[in-house]
């Protein structure tokens, strides 16, 4: 017995120093929050990345309890150590988590499985529905009596799906069930262990475990996160400081339409300003524009009195001379009033000479007295089709 002891003593210092190097102490805040940040990652994204914490196996082995670490498809033995009843014949006091003053905190936090031989379990293939899948272990419940020589209440159970057949929707289940009779020594065996444990595990041929749990859902520990009030906390924080900086955001942008709309109605009269400017000056050059043409196009009226000066005969004087836009007004007496309008025909300054009503004799300067017009301009075109006449 002292033997045994001794040997338990002895795998308890490896377990300290297996423990010490799978976990080395980096601690503190960063450290947590490491942890935090990946186990939200997938099992195989831990896995590759060198995340994975695992889980604490006990395998009950006569009077030995086998402790071992498993990490994905890994499994390695830490230690074996000897079974509460053997610590209690020794005088050992039995505490209510034996393994805790043995590990380091964060090995202690590792979910902890009892891990059965494969000769302790019956395996049992089944086809079901695809749809069985959300509540496998629900629906095999109901198939123990037929595939098993217990019934369910004998027995723990659980499923796993094997594979999917997609070409009749099928899906092919394994039930794995452990009778009670078999069971109970096992979790004896453990003794205060049996309360921590978040669930039962099979051993496949190999040794790896199969990837069921036969606790019942009811009977599943899970352990509460530490840093369950710092993560809210953090996660309050986090909305708040986000609230605030959108709003933050949203002021500042509030501000700038402001802004901007105080530029735009500043330029905003300035640009009406330079429009209505603009738009004086560009009336200002076509008007000028324009008289321009209309000087150009009509003849001056110095010139005017020079061509009549040159084209009335030295017996005919002028009493009146009006020039009004097109029109041109002469008021007279001459001695040959009759012939004016042939003299003053074939001139570009005028058009059209002719006399307005009929010529009066003047006693008194033995003259008649005329009176003519014509439009001032040269001749105008005339139409193509005016031209060639009817």
């Amino acid at each position: 017995m002292n033997s045994q002891v001794a040997e338990g003593r002895l795998g308890n210092n490896r377990l300290r120093s297996l423990s010490a190097r799978l976990a080395p102490g980096a601690g503190g805040f960063f450290s947590w929050w490491g942890r935090t940040l990946a186990s939200w990652l997938p099992l195989r994204a831990r896995q590759a990345l060198g995340v994975d914490r695992g889980r604490l196996l006990l395998q009950v082995d006569g009077d030995q309890v086998h402790l071992r670490l498993q990490q994905g498809l890994e499994v390695r033995d830490l230690a074996v150590l000897p079974s509460l009843a053997d610590l209690n014949a020794a005088g050992e006091a039995v505490v209510a988590d034996p393994l805790a003053p043995l590990l380091p905190p964060r090995v202690a936090e590792l979910p902890r499985w009892l891990l059965l031989p494969p000769a302790a379990s019956l395996r049992r293939r089944l086809t079901l529905p695809a749809a069985a899948a959300d509540r496998l272990r629900d629906v095999v419940g109901f198939e123990i009596d037929r595939q098993t020589p217990f019934t369910a209440d004998a027995v723990a159970f659980d499923a796993r799906v094997i594979g999917r057949r997609d070409s009749d929707g099928q899906l092919d289940a394994e039930l794995v069930a452990v009778p009670r009779q078999s069971l109970d020594p096992q979790l004896s065996a453990i003794g205060p262990l049996a309360s921590t444990l978040a669930g039962i595990e099979v051993a496949g041929g190999d040794g790896v475990p199969l990837g069921v749990n036969l606790l019942p859902p009811a009977q599943r520990r899970t352990r509460s996160d530490p840093f369950r009030f710092w993560n809210l906390a953090l996660a309050a924080v986090a909305v708040f400081a986000l609230a605030a900086a959108m709003w933050q955001v949203l002021d500042n942008r509030r501000e700038a339409i402001v802004a901007l709309k105080q530029t735009i109605a500043k330029n905003a009269n300035a640009a009406r300003q330079a429009a209505t400017q603009r738009q004086q000056m560009v009336d200002l050059i076509e008007g000028q524009a324009f008289l321009d043409r209309t000087r150009a196009a009509r003849p001056s009226t110095v010139e005017i009195i020079d061509e009549l000066s040159r084209r009335m005969p030295d017996s005919t004087y002028l009493e009146k001379l009006a020039i009004e836009d097109e029109s041109l007004l002469m008021i007279g007496l001459s001695r040959e009033a009759s012939s004016l309008i042939g003299k003053l025909q074939g001139t570009k300054l005028w058009r059209s000479p002719a006399l307005t009503g009929a010529v009066q004799p003047d006693p008194a300067t033995s003259r008649d007295r005329f009176t003519l017009t014509a439009e001032i301009g040269p001749p105008k075109s005339q139409t193509p089709e005016a031209a060639r006449g009817p």
